[in-house]
Formats: C-alpha cells, sequence, structure tokens
C-alpha cells in the first residue's frame, strides 16, 4: 500500500457562532483504501466529520485513478471550533494514514489557528475599480461579521486620502454568501469610494478593515493605474503570453464571437456585464418613436397606482419622467398622498399639474401603506391596475409590453415583468431578478412577482383590496389571494422596472423588515387555510423567504422502492438512515434486487426482513434497465404513493416523508423532489432545468450547503419541469395513468421523460429543499467512462431531444430565458451558447 498522490484544494474558517473549520481535497492511494486522523498538537484525537465521496473531475484529468474514483475525495469538517481549539490554545494536526505510511495534509499551531479564525471575521471584494468622470472610482463590499464595519482609505504611507467614500446597503451580499443569519441588522455592506485622479499623488491606496480581532489590507497599485482588478490589468492576464495557447483552441472551436466573449469574462465584472447586456436590450429611440405610433386592436385605459410618502424630489422626479415618457399613451396615473410634508404634492402640482392624465389626491392623515395605496385605487377608473413604489421607476416600454401580451391573449388578468436593483441615483444597475413563469409555490416561499405587475381591476375588486393588518407585506397578501382566483397569469421576461436601493426602501433598508416578515407569514398562513391546509409557516433568515410544512389529512402508505445490485454497505447506510431517522409512520420499503452475486447482500436482505416487518425483497431477473426494475417495483408496492430513491443516498432530514406527503397530497400535484448534497455538502441536486447543455441537467449544483443560489432557488420550495428520481415522490395514480417509466430510456432522463410526461397532465411537480439528503452519486454503477456507456447515452440523449423537441424549443417555464444554457449556474445568457458537454458528445456539430 502507497500513498500516490495528495491535494489539499481548501482549508476554510467559517466565524459563526461556534465557528468551524474544513478541510476538503483529495487523494489517491495504492491498495487498501486510507484512513484520515485528526489530532491535537498532543497527538490526542480529535473528534470530527470526516467523509469521502467521489470525485468525477479528478478521475478525468487522471484516468488512471478511475478505480478508487468512488472516494478519491475527502471533507474533514471540526465544529465548535471555538470552544475546542481557539479559547483553550490547542493546534491541529490532520494526517492521511496508509499502512505504514502517513502524509500531513494539515498542520497548525495554536496562533495559526487563531488567525485564521479571526481572519474569517471579515470577508471583502472589489466589484469595480476604474476611472469614472476621471475620478479614481472603487466599488465593492464588506462583510464584518461582528458588527463593526470600519473601513478607511490611506496612501501607502499611512495618509489619510479625503475621497468621497460611500456606505450603502447591499442586501444582495448576505443572500449571496449565505451568511444572512449571521450579519448584523442594519449591515452597509456595499461601499463605493472616488477621488480626482489628477489629485492624488500617492502610489498605492490602501483600504483598511478592522475590528477587534483583525486588520485586513488591500492595496490597490497607481502605477500607470493598471492593477489586477483594474480593465487593463484584467485584459492583460485575458490575452497575455500565458493566454495565447487557450486562446487559439477557442477560436479555432467557437470563432471570434466566442473569443470576445471569453475575454469579456475575464475582463468586465458581472455588474459591469450585465449594465452592458441592459443597454443592449433597451428598445432604441426608433423602436420607441415606432411603438409610439402603434395602433393595438385592443387599447385598454391602465390606471397607475402609487401611493407617495415624504418622497425624496429626485426620486419622484426619475419616477413621474420614467412614467409619462411611456410608449403607451392610454394610462392614468393615480397618487395618493399621505405624506407629512407639503413637497412632493407641490412637486407634482407645479411640474405636472396640467397633464390630465395624472390625478393627484393630498390626504388628511396618513392611514399606512395599504389604506394609501387604495386611495389610489378608488381614483382609479382603468381597466387594469398598476402598481409602483414611490422611489422606483420603469423602463419606457413597460406599459407597450404589458400591452402586446394582452392583445396576444385577452383573458389574461396578472401580467409581471423582471426587475433588478440600481444605486440612489438610478445610474448603476445590478442584482437582476430574472424570473420564471408563474409558478405559484415560489410564490408562497418569496414575493418573487413583486415588481412591475398590472392586475385586471375586477379581479380587485373580487379578491379585495390591500389589507392593513398585512402592511409591510400587502402586496404579498394581494398577489395570494389574486392567485387563489386565476391561474390567467403571464410573465414578461424583461426588466421593465428598477427598484432603488436607498435607506427609504426595502430593497436598501434592513429596518423596514421586521414588521413586513410578520405580515407575510399572517398572508401566507390565512392563503394556505383559504384553500383548505393548515400551515405551519417559517421565516427562514432570508429576506424575505418563508418555509412551510402542509399538515397531512391522512397518513397514507408509502412505498419506499430502492434498486439495488450488491452494495450492502452502500444499501446499509441507506436504510438505517431511514429506520433510524423517519418520523412518519406508515411506510414500507421495498428493495428491487437486480444481479446481485455477492452472498453477503443476500445475507444482509434475510437480516433486514428479520428485524424489520416493512421490508422486503422482490427480485428483477432482467438486465440493469432503470425504468423497467421501477415499474416492476411499483407493480408489487402496495402504497397509494411511491418514493422512488437511490440506494446511494443518507436521510438528513427525519420530516422527509411527512413534509414531501405535505405536498402531494394536494390535488394539484403529482411529484415532489428533494434536495440532494454530496458527501462534502456541496449540492447535487436542487431541481432539473430541461434545456441545459441541449438536454437536462441540475441547476445550481455544486453550490455549497449554505448557499441560497441565484433569487433564492436553492432555499424556496417552488415548482419545476423535473426533479431526479434518486429522491421522488410520486403519486402512484398518477404513474399509472401516464404508464410509469418509459424503458426505452434505460439508465438516463428516465426520470425527466416521467416529469415532463407528469406535467402534461396538468399537474404541478414540487421542489422541496427543506428536505435533504445525501447522494453518493456513481457509487451505484460506475461514470459514463466506457465507449458503451458513452454511445448508449448519445443515443438517449438523441431519443429525448426528439421526443421533447417542442419543450425544448420553448424553453424551460420555470427558467428564465435569459440565463444561460450552457450550464446550472444562472449566469446571463450569451448569444452563441454551445455546451462543452455537448460538443464533447457531437463533436462534429451533428443536429439530432
Amino acid at each position: 500500500m502507497s500513498i500516490q498522490k495528495v491535494v489539499v484544494d481548501t482549508e476554510s474558517y467559517q466565524w459563526v457562532p461556534g465557528g468551524s473549520l474544513t478541510v476538503q481535497g483529495w487523494k489517491a492511494v495504492e491498495g487498501e483504501s486510507a484512513a484520515i486522523l485528526v489530532l491535537d498538537e498532543k497527538g490526542e484525537p480529535v473528534k470530527a466529520e470526516v467523509k469521502f465521496y467521489p470525485r468525477p473531475d479528478v478521475v478525468k484529468r487522471y484516468p488512471s485513478y478511475a478505480a478508487q474514483a468512488d472516494e478519491l475525495g475527502f471533507r474533514v469538517k471540526l465544529g465548535d471550533f471555538e470552544k475546542n481549539f481557539i479559547k483553550v490554545g490547542k493546534g491541529l494536526k490532520i494526517l492521511l494514514k496508509a499502512g505504514a505510511e502517513e502524509k500531513v495534509l494539515l498542520e497548525k499551531n495554536a496562533s495559526e489557528l487563531e488567525e485564521g479564525w479571526k481572519a474569517a471575521s471579515i470577508q471583502y471584494y472589489v466589484d469595480f475599480c476604474g476611472l469614472e468622470d476621471r475620478k479614481i472610482t472603487i466599488r465593492g463590499w464588506i462583510l464584518d461579521l461582528t458588527g463593526e464595519n470600519n473601513l478607511s482609505i490611506t496612501d501607502e504611507n499611512g495618509n489619510e486620502v479625503p475621497g468621497a467614500l460611500k456606505r450603502s446597503f447591499r442586501p444582495d451580499v448576505a443572500e449571496n454568501t449565505g451568511l444572512e443569519s449571521v450579519v448584523p441588522e442594519n449591515t452597509e455592506a456595499g461601499f463605493a469610494f472616488s477621488y480626482p485622479r489628477s489629485e492624488f499623488e500617492g502610489k498605492k491606496l490602501v483600504f483598511h478593515m478592522k475590528n477587534a480581532l483583525v486588520e485586513k489590507t488591500y492595496e490597490i497599485s497607481m502605477k500607470k493605474f493598471d492593477f489586477s482588478v483594474s480593465k487593463v490589468g484584467r485584459l492583460k492576464k485575458a490575452i497575455g503570453r500565458g493566454k495565447l495557447a487557450e486562446n487559439r483552441a477557442i477560436l479555432k472551436k467557437r470563432g471570434i464571437t466566442g473569443l470576445v466573449e471569453q475575454v469579456k469574462d475575464s475582463v468586465f465584472t458581472d455588474e459591469e456585464q450585465y449594465m452592458m447586456w441592459l443597454k443592449k436590450k433597451r428598445p432604441s429611440a426608433l423602436e420607441l418613436h415606432r411603438q409610439k405610433h402603434t395602433h393595438f386592436d385592443y387599447e385598454p385605459l391602465i390606471s397607475i397606482v402609487i401611493p407617495l410618502y415624504n418622497t425624496p424630489q429626485e426620486f419622484l422626479r426619475k419616477l413621474l419622467q420614467s412614467i409619462t415618457s411611456q410608449s403607451y399613451r392610454n394610462f392614468e396615473l393615480c397618487l395618493a398622498d399621505g405624506s407629512t410634508k407639503k413637497g412632493p404634492s407641490a412637486f407634482v402640482k407645479k411640474f405636472y399639474g396640467n397633464d390630465p392624465r395624472i390625478k393627484l389626491k393630498h390626504l388628511k392623515v396618513n392611514a399606512g401603506i395599504s389604506e394609501n395605496t387604495n386611495e389610489a385605487i378608488r381614483m382609479a377608473t382603468g381597466e387594469f391596475l398598476m402598481f409602483s413604489d414611490h422611489d422606483d421607476f420603469l423602463e419606457p416600454d413597460a406599459l407597450y409590453e404589458m400591452v402586446k401580451a394582452l392583445n396576444e391573449d385577452r383573458n389574461l388578468d396578472l401580467i409581471y415583468t423582471d426587475e433588478d436593483l440600481c444605486d440612489e441615483k438610478g445610474e448603476r444597475f445590478f442584482a437582476p431578478r430574472m424570473k420564471p413563469d408563474f409558478n405559484p409555490d415560489f410564490l408562497r416561499s418569496i414575493n418573487y412577482i413583486c415588481h412591475l405587475v398590472m392586475v385586471r381591476k375586477s379581479l380587485a375588486e373580487e379578491v379585495g383590496l390591500l389589507r392593513k393588518q398585512c402592511d409591510g407585506a400587502q402586496d404579498y397578501d394581494f398577489l395570494l389571494r389574486c392567485i387563489e382566483k386565476t391561474d390567467r397569469v403571464h410573465h414578461i421576461p424583461k426588466v421593465l422596472y428598477h427598484w432603488r436601493v436607498s435607506d427609504t426602501s426595502t430593497a436598501g433598508n434592513q429596518d423596514s423588515k421586521t414588521y413586513a416578515i410578520d405580515a407575510g407569514k399572517l398572508a401566507l398562513t390565512e392563503h394556505y387555510a383559504r384553500l383548505g391546509y393548515e400551515a405551519e409557516v417559517d421565516y427562514t433568515g432570508i429576506f424575505i423567504m418563508y418555509k412551510m410544512r402542509l399538515k397531512l389529512k391522512s397518513e397514507p402508505l408509502v412505498t419506499i422502492l430502492i434498486p439495488n445490485k450488491d452494495q450492502a454497505e452502500t444499501l446499509a447506510t441507506c436504510l438505517d438512515s431511514i429506520y433510524e431517522k423517519t418520523d412518519y409512520p406508515n411506510y414500507e420499503i421495498v428493495v428491487v434486487e437486480n444481479n446481485s452475486e455477492k452472498e453477503e447482500t443476500f445475507a444482509f436482505y434475510e437480516k433486514m426482513k428479520r428485524e424489520h416487518e416493512n421490508f422486503q425483497v422482490v427480485t428483477y431477473h432482467g438486465g440493469f434497465n432503470y425504468s423497467a426494475i421501477n415499474n416492476f417495483g411499483v407493480r408489487r408496492a402496495k402504497g397509494e404513493y411511491i418514493l422512488f430513491l437511490n440506494n446511494d443516498t443518507e436521510v438528513i432530514s427525519p420530516f422527509w416523508i411527512r413534509e414531501m406527503l405535505g405536498f402531494c397530497q394536494r390535488e394539484d400535484t403529482a411529484a415532489v423532489g428533494a434536495k440532494l448534497f454530496y458527501p462534502d455538502e456541496l449540492v447535487q441536486h436542487c431541481g432539473v432545468v430541461v434545456g441545459i447543455a441541449n438536454y437536462a441537467a441540475h441547476v445550481q449544483n455544486f453550490k455549497t450547503r449554505r448557499d441560497n443560489g441565484y433569487f433564492g432557488r436553492l432555499r424556496a420550495v417552488q415548482d419545476i419541469s423535473a426533479v431526479t428520481a434518486a429522491c421522488m415522490l410520486v403519486k402512484r395514480s398518477v404513474f399509472e395513468e401516464i404508464g410509469g417509466f418509459d424503458e426505452s430510456f434505460e439508465v438516463a432522463f428516465n426520470d425527466v421523460d416521467l416529469c415532463l410526461r407528469i406535467r402534461e397532465t396538468g399537474k404541478l411537480i414540487v421542489q422541496d429543499p427543506n428536505v435533504e439528503l445525501y447522494h453518493y452519486e456513481s457509487k451505484s454503477r460506475g461514470y459514463e467512462n466506457t465507449p458503451e456507456k458513452l454511445a448508449r447515452f448519445k443515443g438517449e440523449v438523441i431519443r429525448f431531444r426528439k421526443r421533447w423537441k417542442a419543450f425544448l424549443e420553448q424553453g424551460d417555464p420555470y427558467y428564465s430565458p435569459n440565463l444561460t444554457l450552457l450550464n446550472g449556474e444562472c449566469t446571463l445568457r450569451k448569444e452563441h451558447e454551445v455546451p462543452e458537454e455537448w460538443e464533447k458528445l457531437f463533436p462534429n456539430g451533428e443536429e439530432v
């Protein structure tokens, strides 16, 4: 036995209550499997969580390690780090041991551990560094988890630089880093610094970030203004000598367009790329002129209703300009001013008093956001109501796009668009919300519809106007009541609304969220009650997202169906987790035996039969065909619900069956999926997007367990087009109605195909990220790394694309057409996308 190679990828400290240290990497060991020892500085064993897991990326690079593929990766996590190491001043040593051979993975004395832990209390990132209006401009964010949040800027000699430093709320930062639970309230994470380039005489700018635990510095060289985070510096890296071979390969494979896109990815920040994307998507002056002279067959009057409250003049000016310059002209603006100051009403009268489309009512009493909005609604005479906040603004074609959609379908009751955030000046745009089409369960998790939204007035009158008891979440409550009465909801996948981040807005002011959370819980609880379900609603800690559990109306029998070939140890882990953790009483387990060869496997079956009355084994005698095996198992199952489960899974959530049943018991729902993790707690599955890689793939996988995902999709219960059958609960009646799994899909796409056929019946598929399991993927069947397996996979890709050609062309309704299909990262879509996996399967560009 010998250690062939060891690589430590990350050493990650988390400054959270209790603290933690995680060490990850991979190892290749010839002979028997190795062990990892975690010791303190005295050589005494230390309690730690050690897991081994597959690393297909390593196998791809080093094919000779394929035999060890299932356990190449390792992850060591030490919890209660502050208590067990920092406070007692202990050092740490982590060893890889294989026979008599040892290899040190990590060795730190007490002071080094303390230094790393303290450093994790401050995190920062520079988003932009460049010249704007002849000023040095640096923007970014800092999260100081102690709450001190100190930032100062000097030159290289320590002299203070008296530039303009502005702090701002950046709610997207805590969300995207998964640190909402530990970020102090009112943290101004964002910063922007500017200083005239001509007045700065130093050679460096030094950013100082300091709290009681640590002081960090970040230096920016002024030499030729060519530093790593500037455009010039990034451009040099992208096209420099070290990139020549890579760029030639990209040019040969994807042409000049592909090379330009690659360079842009390296040079421009995400915010800059989004700004360019938005500019390109905006209608030109010529297009706006055309829109203004377009006459639709149906041109309804739209009443835009807005409550004003001490609105800053510049915000109000921008809002009114954006409305009065709309390319669709048949609208009225209804303003109800509940301000304690005369400014907003005076401004409207002075500059817009002669515009007959604008109605203004100054309220004698400020009755709160709901009642003030209702006053604006009572002024409305239009067929549709459009809602906007008083400090935001619209794109000039917002109303035009709404009316265009109505002319394509006059039965629509509710229309919404995409949106983004902007700075106080309304000049920088960021954090775009690229939304799915109508997704009722996503709406029940978070008010994703939000802005811009237009509702048929008769529907608003039917459900009742805004309710004062839901102030803070009044729009959320209103939308929930609307979707109880209609499903004629339409999404326009265009950014037509800009949500201003300021101290007075809910986008920027974290003080505004406390009462809004309680109001949202009330709205959601009452919504489910009206639907006939008792819901337990909790706040997730994420701005502003809820999770809920529906009380079961009965406890039907659930059959857990597990295919298995040998792998007794793997299956035992799965079964033990079910029997030890599951809090739902009425289930049976049916293992579908498929060509096992080891005596220990059958001995294990007999042991389980003796120990558990609700355990049985049925034998499928054919070759491996996942679809056929599961169809066979269903025919021998007794349950009203079938829970398809891989043998290489391990239950984490005790309530997993109970919660999945809660959603699946609904009349409109046929299947529910879970959130699965690799053993290193990176996401393996949280829903499937049909169209990724030109067929279908998991979305937002390889994120950490703490990540919220794009627009919260790793945390929010939502409707989705497909989920993996590695853990999927299905109504047996619907499964049998559609004929079960298609057995022509032997290994791949059988679950996606099943889900799409379920969707054709009109039933929903729910992805529930609160139900968590580990998935030791590829242990059972191995990787797609042989010519035979690749040929089979290619054939199934072709079959899948032929069957679902129309769906693929139309696009997954639960995934924005503005987001990439190269992978599941939810970044902006580029003009010419060719997925790398597709190129490997079809290197000659074959069309299916």
